[in-house]
């Protein structure tokens, strides 16, 4: 885990596997074929695997692209998903 400053904090962000990014695409049907369905560029995913973290509002997305073979938890550990989901 790296620390990150953010607004004037420390805070440890979770690496993502990027084999957990290649899994998303593959399970979706290709690289374009996720960015499409989650509606970010075709670049995206692969910025997000060579910066191996994912955003995690586009969890959820993945999650239901990928019908969910990957979940937000594979792709953001870190993120208390079971809140996240209590809450929506």
């Amino acid at each position: 885990m790296h620390p990150v400053r953010e607004r004037g904090t420390l805070t440890v962000v979770s690496k993502t596997n990027p084999d957990v990014i290649e899994k998303a695409a593959l399970a979706a049907g290709g690289v374009s074929a996720l960015a499409s369905a989650i509606g970010v560029s075709a670049h995206a995913p692969y910025m997000w695997r060579s910066r191996r973290s994912v955003p995690a509002e586009y969890c959820p997305a993945i999650e239901r692209a990928t019908k969910g073979v990957v979940r937000c938890e594979d792709l953001r550990p870190d993120v208390a998903w079971s809140v996240v989901r209590e809450a929506a």
